[in-house]
Order: structure tokens, then sequence, then C-alpha cells
């Protein structure tokens, strides 16, 4: 009898539901944050809450406790040495599943499970133009400063009157139009 049984992700044998929470807690350990379907999101919560618990304890038999279900020494100790530190001062609720609607194709209801401490990503630096390379002190001082007045009017904007219209290519037709017999409201993306 199935009295109590409270596991979701049915319609999977035994092995292939675990090895989907797993994937599934690992990739959230890696990246913080993913986009995946309701249930899986709620199958897989209580299994990364457990190991996030694992981490703030931090001793030698919680760290084997986790590689015993992640079963990779770097993921370990991404959890516990970052991700584990940031939740000491919780007591629970180290995860969050926002819904994000439905999916075209099966209208799988889709959801964001993240962390609720996530470390924001330093993003690249924005480069910077490359400058001339110095050139000695004698030529600079040769060279009048006109050329360097002439460059800023140049990389003035033009205002929108004075610019020339921009043509656009007609788009191309699929199939010679063969689409708008087949097309449908819901193709409107």
């Amino acid at each position: 009898m199935r009295h109590k049984k409270s596991k979701s992700l049915n319609n999977r044998f035994t092995s292939w539901k675990k090895a989907t929470l797993i994937s599934l807690a690992k990739s959230l350990l890696i990246h913080q944050t993913i986009v995946t379907t309701r249930s899986k999101a709620s199958s897989a919560q209580p299994l990364v809450e457990k190991l996030i618990s694992l981490a703030k304890d931090n001793s030698l038999a919680a760290q084997r406790r986790a590689y015993s279900v992640l079963g990779e020494h770097r993921l370990v100790s991404l959890l516990f040495k970052e991700i584990g530190p940031r939740f000491q001062g919780r007591s629970g609720g180290y995860t969050r599943i926002f819904n994000l609607g439905s999916r075209r194709g099966d209208n799988a209801r889709q959801v964001i499970f993240e962390l609720t401490e996530i470390k924001k990503k330093e993003g690249k630096k924005p480069r910077k133009a490359k400058t001339q390379e110095a050139k000695p002190a004698e030529e600079s001082a040769a060279q009048p400063q006109a050329p360097l007045e002439e460059k800023k009017t140049k990389t003035e904007v033009m205002p929108k009157e004075e610019r020339p219209p921009i043509s656009k290519k007609p788009a191309k037709k699929f199939l010679g139009g063969l689409r708008k017999i087949f097309k449908k409201e819901r193709d409107s993306l």
C-alpha cells in the first residue's frame, strides 16, 4: 500500500528518480539558479536543504556524507567552503521556487529553482578603447593639435534629421509563403 508515501517524480524507476535528483542538486550548487519543472524542483528541494545543513556542520563525517550523495570532491569543497558559510545565520529555507509559467511544447509548469543567498558573479569589466601607442616626445611636440580636433568631430553623433534613411531588406518567405497556410495564432513568437 502507498500510505504516507509522498515522493513525486512518478513514472520513473527508482534509479532514474535518484539520478535526476542528484543531477538537479549538483547543477543547483554549481549555477546557484536553474530553470526546471515544478515537480522536479519540489522533489529536489529537500535533498539540497539537507546538503546545505551538512555544509553548515563542517565536520569530516558531514563531508563524507555529502560526498556519498554528490560523488565529486570539487562539489563537496564548493559546498563546504563557499555555500555553507553563507547560510550560517539561517536555520532553514535555503532554497526557493518562483513560478515562470507553462512550457510551450508540453504545457509543463516551469519554475526558477535557486538558493536564497546567491553570490553575485563579477561581471566582465568594460573594455577600454584602444589608445594609440605612446609616441616619442619629439614627434608629439612637432605635430599640431588640429588632427586631434578633427577626430573629435568625426566621432560626434549625427542628429536623427541628418542621418540617411536605413533601407531594410524584405523578410524572406519560407518556401514561397507556405508558412502562411500553416501559421496559427500561438505561433506569433
